[in-house]
């Protein structure tokens, strides 16, 4: 009898929840998009013309969410394909994930369905790179793919990683000294308590990167999906989060990397409607915009405040002359030859919580939605109820299972 009324429940919940607040349950599930301000930023800039670097596992360009974003690519693990669109190494679906919440483009054959990114008009490239592979340096590859994204357009670079560590290598002085000198903007996530990282790792704690914590969907700091540190420069969504996954698929997932091209997505969208504006002012754009709840000035945990992207594309400002988030050539001057040599060069791990739960569409509904049960208790009672009704001749429909 239990198998027959959990089928039930089953067959109601396919035809009750996309009749919810849209058709689509992937679009409904991008609450940052209307709760930070994005929507009404696209009024003015959607990021057009912006190249943003993902560098990351590859990213799976043929994903219909990505149809048309990614413009040129490389491989520097030695292991993907030339263009960079061959996910590599461990979690591999991770790059395709940080770029659709930067770039995705929708669905192609549906405009109010699929993945929209912060910056839907924005164009990726996409560098491959390897983690948790043995024998693979994991910094020689972020020094050489930053390199490579200055060398190539990139006026963003997205980077959802962390070493898990306050420090980073001299190789990387060099690398991104060279995009700070050829005004790129460069975002990374802080990383995350549930994977490890009790304080703001590197590159988040490199001067001048825009550092990412993360927000539940209630906008108050995440306790697993984020970490502290006094380098946060904003903090973003890294809970709930919808994004595309390599095969034409969607997942849920949680991390300050999804948080991280969030932020990526907007800074794209200031690029774009100020494309003579330097990196130092659109870097003070983005924290001078941001919103205070709670404290005042700074928060180890928010850094400058929660981010606001019709407010960063708005806000009245007076020109700065150096980024507001410090100086990479200054520290290296004062305190290179202090720094500690690394115990365990080359350890790189992307900070992210692992993706739990598949979405799919009204026409496929075999996956769990993640949905509070609490608001279908109805549904259960007038399951019970056509149970009761119906038993004499009630087979049930056949009942999905989850991947």
């Amino acid at each position: 009898m239990r198998k027959i009324v959990a089928s039930v429940l089953v067959a109601l919940f396919v035809a009750l929840v996309p009749q919810a607040a849209s058709a689509d349950p992937v679009r409904d599930r991008q609450y940052w998009l209307n709760d930070y301000g994005f929507t009404k930023a696209w009024e003015q800039s959607q990021g057009a013309g912006i190249k943003v670097a993902v560098i990351d596992t590859g990213i799976d360009a043929s994903h219909p969410a990505l149809e048309g974003a990614v413009v040129g690519g490389t491989d520097v693990s030695g292991l993907g394909t030339p263009d960079g669109l061959t996910p590599v190494g461990q979690n591999s679906y991770h790059g395709t994930m940080v770029a659709s919440l930067i770039a995705g483009r929708g669905n192609p054959e549906d405009d109010g369905a699929g993945i929209l990114g912060t910056a839907p008009k924005a164009q990726l490239l996409s560098v491959s790179m390897a983690f948790g592979v043995e024998g693979v340096d994991t910094d020689s590859q972020i020094a050489e793919g930053i390199i490579w994204a200055v060398d190539n357009g990139a006026r963003v670079i997205n980077l959802s990683l962390t070493r898990n560590s306050v420090s980073w290598p001299p190789s990387w002085d060099e690398a991104f000294l060279y995009a700070f000198e050829n005004d790129v903007v460069i975002v990374a996530a802080v990383g995350n308590r549930l994977d490890g990282t009790e304080e703001v790792s590197a590159p988040a704690t490199i001067p001048g990167v825009i550092a990412v914590a993360g927000v539940d969907k209630n906008a108050n700091a995440s306790e697993l999906s984020s970490t502290s540190g006094f380098t946060i420069g904003v903090t973003a969504p890294s809970e709930e989060l919808v994004a595309a996954y390599p095969g034409g698929e969607y997942r849920i997932w949680s991390g300050t990397s999804g948080a991280a091209p969030i932020v990526s997505g907007m800074v794209a969208l200031i690029r774009s409607l100020y494309p003579e504006m330097d990196a130092a002012n659109v870097v003070n754009r983005v924290i001078q915009s941001a919103t205070k709840d709670g404290f005042e000035n700074y928060s180890s945990t928010y850094g400058y405040g929660l981010i606001d992207a019709q407010a960063a594309l708005n806000l009245e400002l007076p020109k700065v002359n150096e980024n507001p988030l410090g100086s990479l050539s200054e520290w290296i001057r004062l305190y290179r030859k202090q720094a500690p040599e690394e115990a365990n060069p080359g350890e790189i791990v992307t900070p992210f919580d692992t993706p739990v739960t598949e979405i799919v569409g009204p026409d496929g509904f075999e996956q769990s939605l993640w949905l509070p049960l609490a608001g279908y208790a109805g549904v259960g009672l007038l399951a019970t109820f056509l149970y009761l009704a119906f038993r004499p001749k009630a087979k049930g429909p056949r009942s999905h299972k989850r991947k």
